[in-house]
């Protein structure tokens, strides 16, 4: 596997002294381990390695590209504006808000975020990382408009990976809408990615992620929120379009009355792999976290999910609801998942499970004699199936744009 890497360390800019030794040591650690692969409890559904090695002839980190075309922006709802193109921050416009209230910058360093794991590609970004997003909210400040990051993959990709590390960051009584939309050329590439999220004391976060196009794009990203009392974090998840998309989240809830929502909404087709993977540790008591995963599957694609809730014994009260739905419309089509309840408290309210299975025939024929034809039918109930996860969503002017790219996808069935 080792000769399709193609690594230059010189091509990274660096920021202190004696980084490229760490950076190096990274790398080599890396090499040694690989891609991981099934043998990992972490990737027990997903052979990574055998992934690249079958798309991959060779792994470079050298980037030539050249943004040679306007990006396409959202005209739905007023919001402000990131660009980043390739990962690394271009522009910025936060013309809604308060300038002063709201810190925009790169992120040199995967060890800004201040985690430690001993995890085969936590090392390959520290090895190749070239920068990354830290955004702060000042204490007592709502943001009046969201964040719209445009995350921009131009072509001449092939080949490439894309390490990041990002840092959000909310003060106490702050909130933040963030909408991560993903445009991709038509390029072949791998995206590896760790992000941090501090959501303080009586704060509210709200993540969406969008893949707006078709892309031969490999990602990879794990979140790692810390939440404190009274806070809220919100995401959802609609990447439908990437040839390969894992999303890890480790969610701590450290203070009581804190909450997480983690829904996602996928349609998966042409040998598209999707996965979730969750851990939500209920570390204090009186805390809730609710999680809903829908995939609609076709076409040789797989859909993963595998999430755990963590309880600790000082969790008392603790409400916490996990499931994931699959509906599979095609024989070569396949959903794995692994739901987990470790549970140390005695007083608390926890439920999982999971289920998968095709279109209800009966409510076809239902629709039919209603003079519905057949593939309109089926259209009706996948738009009904997946459209649940954006009942959570208040603003409606998102929630709508939202339930359009949910319905122009279903029409590409």
């Amino acid at each position: 596997m080792q000769k399709i890497f193609k690594f230059d360390l010189k091509e990274i800019p660096y920021s202190k002294e004696n980084e490229i030794k760490d950076r190096e040591k990274n790398l080599n650690i890396f090499l040694n381990k690989g891609f991981p692969n099934k043998k990992d409890e972490n990737w027990k559904f997903t052979d990574l390695n055998s992934i690249i090695a079958k798309n991959f002839n060779t792994i470079t980190n050298n980037q030539n590209f050249k943004l040679d075309k306007k990006i396409e922006q959202i005209k739905d709802f007023d919001h402000n504006k990131i660009i980043l193109v390739n990962g690394s921050l271009k522009s910025s416009d936060i013309s809604f808000e308060e300038k002063d209230k709201i810190k925009i910058n790169v992120l040199n360093s995967i060890d800004d975020l201040n985690i430690q794991l001993n995890d085969n590609l936590f090392y390959l970004n520290k090895a190749l990382s070239t920068g990354g997003l830290n955004i702060e909210i000042e204490e007592n400040y709502k943001c009046k408009r969201p964040i719209v990051i445009y995350n921009y993959f131009t072509s001449g990709l092939d080949g490439n990976i894309i390490n990041n590390s990002n840092k959000i960051k909310l003060n106490q009584n702050s909130e933040l809408t963030l909408i991560e939309y993903n445009i991709c050329e038509n390029s072949k590439f791998i995206k590896n990615t760790f992000e941090k999220v501090d959501i303080a004391k009586s704060s509210v976060f709200k993540n969406i992620l969008i893949q707006k196009t078709k892309s031969n794009g490999y990602f990879y990203k794990n979140i790692f929120g810390s939440q404190e009392y009274n806070s809220s974090y919100q995401n959802f998840a609609i990447t439908s379009g990437l040839k390969f998309n894992k999303i890890e989240f480790n969610i701590n809830l450290n203070k009581e009355n804190s909450n997480c929502f983690i829904l996602s909404g996928l349609n998966l087709s042409n040998k598209e792999h999707q996965e979730i993977k969750s851990r939500i540790n209920h570390n204090a008591p009186n805390c809730k976290s609710y999680q809903k995963i829908k995939n609609v599957l076709e076409s040789n694609s797989t859909g993963v999910f595998q999430g755990k809730i963590y309880v600790k014994n000082i969790a008392q009260k603790t409400d916490a609801y996990q499931l994931s739905n699959a509906l599979i419309l095609n024989d070569s089509a396949e959903f794995n998942a692994k739901p987990e309840l470790e549970i140390y408290a005695d007083d608390v309210k926890c439920s999982h499970g999971s289920s998968s299975g095709s279109i209800d025939e009966d409510s076809i024929h239902y629709l039919m004699t209603r003079g519905i034809k057949l593939s309109d039918a089926k259209k009706l109930l996948i738009n009904g199936f997946l459209s649940e996860i954006f009942a959570n969503i208040p603003d409606q002017q998102i929630k709508a744009f939202l339930e359009k790219n949910i319905k122009d996808q279903i029409d590409g069935i």
